[in-house]
This record gives structure tokens, C-alpha cells and sequence, in this order.
């Protein structure tokens, strides 16, 4: 599920509500005219249970094209006595290709890519998902476990001509995507979850401190869903759920 920008400082793209339950702001208080040719979002999921249904996205547009990207990460059921880690990345925009195998067509049942990972790992562990340029118009997104420092490409994608860096703000998200697909369901009957958004940051010359700026309800169950926030130094650790 992707979302729009409601800040004046973020980049527009076409709306597509969903049950985002949790929005948040992201930016940099200084970037390079042209943008950013990497960014890295870090996540922890050490407080989730390990069950489908969550999805912790951060939001990503670029210099000449409409459509945004995201990636972000998904707990999953463990899996012979292993803790499950999937991984996403992908475009909205129409024309871009692929031909990595961890990639498809298609995004939220429209134009774009898609591209998923799935690890064993340790949900204690924060998870870095770096987004870079790779060379030309194509773009790589890697899953880095900053303690053992294992790296796995999750996939990468190619934006049409004419497409540039990463703008500068977007927004982060916390989905529960069952909900995306059923006719009704009670604002009670979310189950819990947790994950910590820590604040971003990129390796692009100039590029200076990338900040999560706020996080709020959204949607129908404000107010109904059990959500608690807690800011801290390096990002937020967020709560929903009963």
C-alpha cells in the first residue's frame, strides 16, 4: 500500500488510502539540489510477534518522475525453529523494468516493480534497508542485519530516462494489510505489534541530518487501536494493537 504526502515540504504522488494505521514524516535538513544518491532506512522488530500481517514501510520519490517508491519490513510465522525477516522494495512508476530474480511486475496491483527478500534472522537484531544508485537509472535495494553485518539484495529495479536522485521528504507508514482485502472489520480487532523507526540517513555529499519529524494516527480506528509512541534520540518506537 502506498500513501500520499501531507506536509508542505513532501513531494506529492497519487493517493491510494489503505489502512495506513500509523503515518510518519521523514527529511533531511539539507540535501543536495539534485537529491540523494542513497538513503538508509533502519528498522527493529524485537517487540512484533512473529506473525503476517504488518508491514514497516518508509516512502522514497525521485527527481522526474511522478510515482514514489518504498521499502520497508514484514514479520513473518517462524519456519523450522528460524525467526523469518521478509523484505520489500519497489516502484510505482510506470516503465520501469527488472530482470533481477527476486523482482516481478507489477506494484499494489498496478504499474511498477516489485521486489521481496525473505531471511532466517533475529528480530533483536535492527535490520538497515539501504536504497542506492547503482549506475544510470537503476536502483538497488539491500537488507543489512548491523549486527552479524550480513547483506542481502532484495532487489533492484530500473526507472525510465529522464529520472534523477532521491527527492528530499516522504513519509513512513505501519500497515495491516489483511484489512486491505476484507469487506468490513472492527477497529478492536487489530492484533498487537511494535517496531521502532529509527531516523534516516545517506552517504550523499551534503546530505545532513535526516530526521523522522512526527508520527500520528491515521485513518478510521484513530483513537481505537491501543497506539502508543515514544520518541527517543534516534528515532520512535511505536505501538498498535490489543
Amino acid at each position: 500500500m502506498k500513501i500520499t504526502a501531507a506536509a508542505a515540504f513532501l513531494v506529492s504522488c497519487m493517493p491510494s488510502l489503505g489502512f495506513a494505521l500509523i503515518r510518519s514524516d521523514w527529511n533531511f535538513a539539507r540535501v543536495p539540489p539534485d537529491g540523494l544518491w542513497d538513503i538508509t532506512f533502519p528498522f527493529n522488530m524485537a517487540k512484533a510477534p512473529h506473525r503476517s500481517g504488518f508491514y514497516f514501510a518508509q516512502q522514497f520519490n525521485f527527481h522526474g518522475v511522478k510515482e514514489m517508491g518504498y521499502t520497508g519490513l514484514q514479520p513473518r510465522e517462524d519456519k523450522k525453529g528460524k525467526s523469518i525477516v521478509h523484505a520489500a522494495f519497489s516502484s510505482f512508476q510506470g516503465g520501469t523494468t527488472t530482470d533481477h530474480p527476486n523482482c516481478h511486475l507489477g506494484a499494489d496491483f498496478g504499474p511498477g516493480v516489485s521486489c521481496a527478500v525473505a531471511i532466517a534472522g533475529n528480530y533483536s537484531h535492527t535490520y538497515k534497508i539501504t536504497v542506492r544508485n547503482i549506475g544510470g537509472t537503476t536502483w538497488r535495494g539491500t537488507l543489512i542485519d548491523t549486527v552479524t553485518k550480513e547483506r542481502d539484495i532484495i532487489g533492484e529495479w530500473t526507472l525510465p530516462s529522464g529520472s534523477g536522485k532521491i527527492v528530499n521528504g516522504q513519509m513512513g507508514f505501519v500497515e495491516y494489510y489483511p484489512w486491505n482485502t476484507q469487506r468490513s472489520h472492527t477497529c478492536d480487532s487489530l492484533p498487537y505489534t511494535s517496531a521502532f523507526f529509527q531516523h534516516p540517513y545517506s552517504r550523499t555529499k551534503g546530505a545532513v541530518d535526516g530526521r523522522i519529524n512526527r508520527v500520528y494516527e491515521n485513518g478510521g480506528c484513530i483513537g481505537q487501536v491501543g497506539y502508543k509512541v515514544n520518541r527517543t534520540s534516534t528515532g520512535y518506537n511505536i505501538e498498535v494493537g490489543h
